[in-house]
Formats: C-alpha cells, structure tokens, sequence
C-alpha cells in the first residue's frame, strides 16, 4: 500500500481523503499492523486506483479500467467536446452515456425521466453504463452530471473507467450552457445562479472522488484539450 501510494505520489493525508479512511487507521496499515476489512480494503484499493487482489497479491493484473476514461462533472464543463476530441487524439470512440440511454430505451432522455422518473432513468443509466464497459476496451465516456450521485453506479464506474472531473466555475457552466443555446437553466428561474451554486457544492465532493481533475476555468479549448490529453497521458494511457 505505501508504495502504490508513493507511485501516485499521494500522501497519506490524501488517500485518508479519498479512501474515506482515517489517516491514523492507514499509518497502521502501512506499518502492517491492525485487521483490514473487505469493505475498506475496497476503498483503499479504488482511491490507489488498484483491485485489492493487486494489494494483497503484490503484482497487479491489467486493471478493467485500464484504456477506458469517463468524464465527469456538472453541465457545461465540457465533457461533450473535450470528450470528442480527446477521442480524436487517442483514436478512441466518443460516447455520450445520455446518447446511449436513448439507444437503449428509445426514448429521449426527457421522455424517459417523464415515463419513468428519476428512479427508471438511473435504471437505465446503470444499464448503458455496463454496456458501454463491455462493448469497448478502448473508449472515451461523457457521463451525465448527476451519476455521481448513484453510489452504486459512479462504484461501478470508478472500477471500470479512469475518472476525470472537468472542473469550472459555476459561471462558465451556466455561460457555456447557453452558448449552446440551451435557454432551460435560466427559463422561469430567477435564481437559477444561486441554485447552481448549491449544486455544484452538493456534488463537489463526489466529483473530486475522481481519479484526476482538469480545470477549465477561464482557458481556450485548445488549452483545455492538452490539459486533459497530458492528465490521460499521465494516467498511462
């Protein structure tokens, strides 16, 4: 465990961070002293970016996630287009994971989540996920905002995918969002700034559960897209 971590170059406080294991709890492990259980075992192999056989074992085997990379992150931070070009520069495919639900379903996501709700719709969303991770070694993901918020999902995603938050300011996620002449977050919305605001916050922590981030703030395109091929190029891929 020390020296995956060390690889990564993590501090301890970091992986307590992103393993949701106190920082004492981890020195002991390290030290080989104290009784891990599956359940954390998990958690620290995930947040090292492992399985737990690897930890255990010693050698690690080519990891499931090892050429997929799924793009997180609210509305309007780029995971459309980042996504197609980064798919352009690895020669990946480029799937859009609400492109896939209305594959699968037939239905256009608005329609799915009228017909169905919100529970149908993560239903759904859990199914093209595990499609999409079984039909393609080599691809680039953009999910849906809000798949983090599935704990089961965004798991399932954190073991087959090398998760990548595009991070922004909640002004430039609303900004970009009518760049594309999407006029919904602010229709009949007064206070749609301060509601974005909240869910950004909400959400932020699961986000930077991802295994890298890229922030978009205030660049170009161009300087985004080298930002993000250098994240996925450090990630070994």
């Amino acid at each position: 465990m020390r020296a995956r971590r060390a690889r990564r170059e993590l501090t301890r406080q970091q992986l307590a961070e992103r393993s949701r294991v106190s920082l004492r709890y981890l020195a002991q492990l390290e030290a080989g002293q104290g009784n891990i259980s599956l359940s954390i075992l998990h958690r620290v192999a995930e947040a090292l970016a492992t399985t737990p056989e690897a930890l255990i074992g010693g050698e690690a085997p080519p990891p499931a996630r090892a050429h997929r990379v799924a793009l997180i992150g609210l509305r309007g931070a780029g995971k459309t287009t980042l996504g197609r070009l980064l798919g352009e520069s690895l020669t990946w495919p480029f799937v859009e994971l609400n492109r896939e639900i209305e594959a699968l379903s037939g239905l256009a996501v608005n329609e799915v989540i009228a017909l169905y709700g919100q529970e149908g719709y993560r239903r759904l969303e859990r199914q093209a996920v595990e499609r999409i991770a079984s039909a393609y070694d080599n691809v680039v993901l953009a999910a849906a905002g809000g798949l983090v918020t599935e704990p089961e999902t965004f798991q399932f995603v954190q073991s087959r995918f090398h998760t990548i938050w595009l991070k922004a300011k909640p002004h430039e996620h609303m900004s970009r969002v009518r760049a594309q002449g999407d006029e919904r977050p602010m229709a009949g919305h007064p206070q749609a700034m301060a509601a974005l605001n909240a869910l950004l916050s909400e959400r932020e922590a699961l986000y930077a559960r991802a295994h890298a981030t890229v922030d978009t703030s205030g660049a170009a395109l161009a300087a985004s897209h080298h930002a993000l091929l250098s994240v996925v190029r450090g990630l070994g891929l």
